[in-house]
Parts: C-alpha cells; sequence; structure tokens
C-alpha cells in the first residue's frame, strides 16, 4: 500500500559498491573473471537447499511469516514487548523510516552509509547535529566500523541500523530499544551472504512498527525468503563457525594489506578500511587484475575491501 507521506522525490544518485559491469567496460574480463571486494557481503553465503513448491506458488500464508519472526526473536533475543516486521530489504525500510515522524532535523553522524541520509532528505527533513528530533547511528558504521553505545541514543526518534553486527552479537543493542521512538535494522544479506534474498528486518517500539507494515503492504516478504531466512536464523552452529572463519580472514586481509603499505583505518569482519597514499591508483592498480575495490567521494586514502572467497585469495595477492 502506498502511503501519502512517502515522497516520490528523485534523488541526486549516490555511490555504491558494486558496478562491476562498469568496470568490465573499461578493464575489460568477464563477471566471473572478477573478484568483487567492493562490497561488505559474506563470500561464503548461508548453503541455499530446495525450497517447498508452494513457496514459489502461493502467497505467503500467515504460517510462514509467524515462524520467521519466531526465528528471528530467538536469534537476535528480541524482548517480548517489542516488534518485528520482515521487509524485502533492510534499504525498503530506511526509505520508509522518515515518513513516522512529522517532517525536523536530524543527526546522521558521517561518514557513514548514504542512503539514510537520502531518505531522510527525500521527506524534507533538515540533517544537522544542532538538537535533533531524530538520529541515525550505524552500529558497527560503515565504513569506519565504529561501535556506539546506549549514551549515543539521545533523540525521539532513533534508528540503530545494526546491518553488520551480526558478526558482533554482544555489541547490539536491541536490548536498548524498550523505549518508545527506537528502531533497530537487521539485514539478512550481510551476514549470510544472501544479498539477492531481499530480506531484512525492523526491531523495537510497536507503534512505529506497526506504521512500517502499513507502509510496505501485505506479502511485502517472498516465499522463498520467509523460508530461507527461517531456515537461516534457526542455525546457531553456522553463525558460531561464520563469526569464526571472518575474524580469521580479516587478520588476514589486514595483513596482506599492511606488508603492501596500507594502514588500517577501520572496518569490521565483514570489510575492512584502510588508508593509503591514493585510493583511486590503488583501485586502477587492483582492477587491471580484476579485482574490484570501494573507494568514496569524501577521503582521497580511504580503500575498503571485502573479504575475499577461500578460493580467491590468490588473485588479489598476485594484484598487489
Amino acid at each position: 500500500m502506498t502511503n501519502s507521506k512517502i515522497s516520490s522525490v528523485t534523488q541526486t544518485p549516490r555511490d555504491h559498491g558494486g558496478g562491476i559491469d562498469a568496470a568490465i567496460a573499461q578493464w575489460g574480463g568477464t563477471r566471473d573473471s572478477w573478484l568483487d571486494l567492493s562490497t561488505g557481503i559474506n563470500p561464503v553465503p548461508y548453503p541455499v537447499g530446495d525450497f517447498p513448491a508452494d513457496a514459489w506458488t502461493a502467497l505467503p500464508d500467515k504460517g510462514a511469516q509467524v515462524a520467521l519472526i519466531s526465528a528471528a526473536r530467538a536469534f537476535w533475543k528480541v524482548p517480548e514487548e517489542l516488534a518485528i516486521l520482515a521487509a524485502p530489504g533492510a534499504s525498503a525500510l530506511i526509505a520508509c523510516i522518515p515518513a513516522l515522524a512529522a517532517t525536523g532535523r536530524v543527526d546522521i553522524p558521517t561518514p557513514t552509509y548514504n542512503e539514510h541520509a537520502a531518505a531522510f532528505e527525500a521527506q524534507g527533513w533538515d540533517i544537522t547535529s544542532d538538537t535533533p528530533d531524530a538520529r541515525v547511528l550505524v552500529h558497527p558504521n560503515n565504513p569506519t566500523g565504529r561501535l556506539w553505545s546506549a549514551a549515543d541514543l539521545t533523540a525521539p526518534l532513533m534508528v540503530i541500523d545494526e546491518s553488520f553486527c551480526d558478526i558482533c552479537p554482544e555489541a547490539s543493542l536491541i536490548a536498548k530499544a524498550r523505549h518508545p521512538g527506537r528502531l533497530v535494522l537487521k539485514s539478512f544479506g550481510k551476514f549470510w551472504g544472501l544479498a539477492g534474498a531481499r530480506l531484512g528486518f525492523a526491531i523495537g517500539d510497536p507503534a512505529l512498527i506497526a506504521k512500517l507494515a502499513d507502509f510496505i503492504g501485505p506479502w511485502a516478504v517472498s516465499g522463498p525468503a520467509l523460508s530461507l531466512g527461517t531456515q537461516a536464523l534457526r542455525d546457531e552452529a553456522w553463525a558460531t563457525e561464520t563469526r569464526a572463519r571472518l575474524a580469521e580472514d580479516a587478520k588476514r586481509l589486514d595483513a596482506l594489506l599492511r606488508s603492501n603499505g596500507a594502514e588500517v583505518a577501520g572496518g569490521t569482519d565483514l570489510f575492512r578500511l584502510y588508508d593509503v597514499d591514493d585510493a583511486a591508483v590503488w583501485q586502477g592498480k587492483l582492477a587491471q587484475s580484476h579485482v574490484w575495490s570501494r573507494i568514496f567521494p569524501y577521503s582521497k586514502t580511504y580503500l575498503r575491501l571485502g573479504l575475499p572467497a577461500p578460493d580467491r585469495w590468490a588473485q588479489l595477492e598476485a594484484a598487489l
């Protein structure tokens, strides 16, 4: 259902990871030959098995949705008084959140993921740290990896984007979302490595969750995503093993980049941020070997790299 509060203002294009087609156009190769390290997506995704036939053919029923929410509540240890909404990706929720309250002032500490500012600007909010009515914290931050605390939850409307927090669940601020006006966002695509499933969650104030549910409408999450998400969220053993592997791979990546003259500037166990002498030059050098990295319009020295899959480390090592 479309809500009249949600604006259709066209925004200026934002920078993101990805863009392999453009890289191929400039440096050649095929998609299979490129090692895409421009995103923070787990390169060893949760195994996708077979789906029930009706996951594809029937409108998602209430039972499948209840099962997913129950699995999410258990996995993230969500208090019973908080509501949970599943959506077709965290980005869909980010676009709707500014319409939850009257237009005002929002504080979005930078540098950070730029879709939050774009969404609030589209609804006419002023972005400022001066007595804000809303505050958005990406936790851990993208790209710096900064972790926030309960002391930072200072605005009437608080949005805590935990898209990368499943690598450090002990840092989650879900327990602090009991106060009215607080929302925590979760992304299925990052930690589980299945961005194409388009599955995300909002957790928090039941009144705000009810409004978000109205915005996104019925049957927002596909049958296959409901089935896959439920299975993955119930698999604690896979999550534990994955956290250990990602931590080791992050250390390996840091050692490799340090040995080639980069300095660690931050990041998480899903992506690492480095200070280099000239990020654009580094990106071009890596691209010649069909390794794609992430640079930022606000920094000439920041280079961000995701983690290679186990069988692709040699390509990165050769490119460096």
